[in-house]
């Protein structure tokens, strides 16, 4: 367990370095007016000596190594344009709390509706539950997701009668973010659960609890349900992206003051400093999920072992 703990997270630190790099290369080939808030009122002459200052004009991999260092150090740089020489670091926990707060609200609403919704959609095949569960899915996976949002923030906003716009100190304008940023994951789990749900019913174990007597419910649950949610754990890597990259728009459609609305904003103003890091953070976030989705299968069904075989899979 604790070798492959370790492989597993090597490979991650790996993988990480790859994306961090490849990030890292894309920016400095974009702009370099993404690095001064006064450009245009620049000569020649001054360009090349902040870019000299800067250490910009260094050769690429003398860059590379400067970057991982600093980020070994916790040092994410300085913003360039969103606000000038102020810490990236420090703008950055000034916004993440309020986008983790609300992305773990959302997968925890998404998981509150989107198992039942799955188990439900098993147990009643090609009948009501089932219909509407499909229909759903199929509605949030065919009509692109800007569409909805859009939608559900002007007739939610108005049938709640509440501000299109997110506000801290009011409850009720977290009900329409959060639900919105709910729905891929919704979808997903209610899908993946019925799929599993449904092999798992027609496997010989639940065929004889039923010729014991059990009750369908006692089946359902107490077997069926459990084997079959240990496979989704794997999905929580693509939970978590579907909650950053819904987070990225909602943000930004709802005024939410967090990680997504900032990116959006930071884009726009071309801070390449900053652009850079909220990447590199989103890119860890994925990373991470790929890695807890392992272990957490792993430490969860007792059936997976570690062994040679196991590892060669």
């Amino acid at each position: 367990m604790v070798k492959y703990m370790i492989k597993r997270l090597l490979s991650a630190v790996v993988t990480l370095v790859v994306i961090l790099t490849i990030v890292f290369v894309l920016v400095r080939q974009m702009p370099i007016e993404g690095y001064f808030d006064n450009f245009d009122k620049m000569d020649q002459d001054m360009i090349e000596a902040r870019l000299t200052q800067m250490g910009l004009n260094d050769p690429m991999h003398v860059q590379l190594l400067r970057f991982f260092g600093q980020l070994l150090h916790g040092d994410l740089g300085a913003s360039a344009r969103y606000r000038i020489g102020a810490d990236i670091g420090d703008i950055i926990a000034q916004k993440a709390p309020l986008s983790i707060e609300m992305g773990v609200m959302s997968m925890a609403l998404a998981m509150l509706l989107g198992l039942p919704l799955g188990a439900a959609m098993a147990r009643a095949k090609s009948r009501f539950w089932d219909k509407f569960g499909t229909a759903f899915i199929v509605f949030v996976n065919a009509v692109p997701a800007a569409v909805y949002y859009i939608y559900l923030q002007s007739y939610g906003s108005a049938a709640l009668k509440i501000s299109m716009l997110f506000s801290r100190d009011d409850w009720r304008t977290w009900i329409l973010p959060v639900f919105s940023m709910s729905l891929g994951n919704i979808a997903y789990y209610a899908m993946w659960l019925r799929r599993y749900m449904v092999d798992e019913m027609n496997k010989d174990y639940v065929k004889l609890a039923r010729a014991k007597g059990l009750s369908n419910t006692k089946i359902t649950v107490g077997h069926v349900f459990r084997n079959a949610f240990v496979p989704m754990i794997q999905y929580i890597p693509t939970s978590l992206m579907f909650t950053v990259c819904g987070s990225i728009y909602i943000e930004s459609l709802y005024s939410v003051p967090g990680m997504g609305g900032l990116l959006v904003d930071v884009i726009n103003r071309q801070d390449n400093p900053m652009v850079q890091a909220i990447v590199m953070i989103y890119s860890c976030v994925g990373i991470i999920g790929l890695l807890l989705g392992d272990l957490l299968m792993a430490l969860i069904d007792p059936r997976i072992t570690f062994g040679a075989k196991e590892d060669a899979r």
